[in-house]
């Protein structure tokens, strides 16, 4: 096994240091006890405990939270539903089509996303909130879970199917007992990708939203273009070890069943 070279230790040393530093100071920001966000005034929980009383905060957090859960699991539905049919369907008619429509959203800017979903929920007269963008970010976030999905159906072994079908096995069960178990990984994994941009999504969500239905990072940039609150950096924390958590227990979980299946 070839030793790494200090010039690669070093490359990745700056990158994580690129990429993780910012959040690092951010967290340590938010225990600052100085209402001015730039300048040190020691450690405190002081602004934990203000963001408790900010309910204009916590309630745009509930909302992003409630909508990336349900753009997520929708999306991880349909996105799972069409890699199968690209996989397993063979060359169908309209396949060229059903597969740039799968995949527009990954390469198209999330500004014309938006707008054509504003123009959309106009011409049908839908009244824009919560519904609406949780429509958006599952037309969003939908083809990234077709990729996750349709990347792991490619590696996969027909031969257990047959094998179950030639048991008596019939299709359906045979993908409820055989092949949905050993593609939930990419599933999950699709399913925590989908959360994450839903939750991170403001361009789109700028455009669809309506009365009622600030999101997180909608209230964060309302707020920050009048000044950084110290509120803002506390949410920020939560959410980051929200997300932290979950990945945890997702990784742990997803050991643990390779550990169970012997792998």
């Amino acid at each position: 096994m070839r030793k790494a070279s200090w010039l690669n230790l070093v490359s990745v040393a700056l990158g994580l240091v690129f990429l993780y530093l910012p959040i690092v100071v951010l967290v340590i920001y938010s225990f600052n006890a100085s209402r001015l966000v730039g300048v040190w005034g020691g450690w405190s929980t002081r602004w934990y405990v203000a963001l408790a009383d900010d309910q204009a905060m916590l309630d745009s957090a509930w909302i992003s939270l409630r909508i990336a859960a349900l753009s997520a699991t929708a999306a991880t539905v349909l996105g799972t539903l069409g890699a199968i049919a690209l996989v397993r369907g063979g060359r169908f008619r309209s396949r060229m089509l059903f597969s740039g429509m799968v995949y527009a959203p990954l390469v198209m800017p999330e500004v014309i996303t938006g707008l054509s979903l504003l123009l959309l929920f106009v011409a049908l007269d839908i009244d824009r909130g919560f519904w609406t963008i949780a429509i958006a970010h599952t037309t969003l976030t939908m083809c990234f879970v077709a990729v996750v999905v349709q990347a792991r159906l490619l590696d996969f072994d027909t031969a257990l199917e047959e094998a179950a079908m030639d048991l008596g096995c019939p299709p359906v069960w045979t993908f409820l007992t055989v092949t949905l178990p050993l593609i939930a990984p990419a599933i999950v994994a699709g399913w925590m990708l989908a959360f994450t941009l839903s939750l991170d999504d403001l361009v789109i969500a700028s455009f669809t939203t309506g009365p009622g239905a600030t999101t997180l990072p909608i209230r964060i940039y309302s707020e920050v273009r009048l000044g950084v609150k110290p509120e803002v950096n506390a949410v920020c924390t939560i959410m980051i070890a929200l997300v932290a958590l979950t990945v945890i227990a997702a990784s742990l979980a997803m050991k643990r069943g390779r550990v169970g299946s012997g792998e």
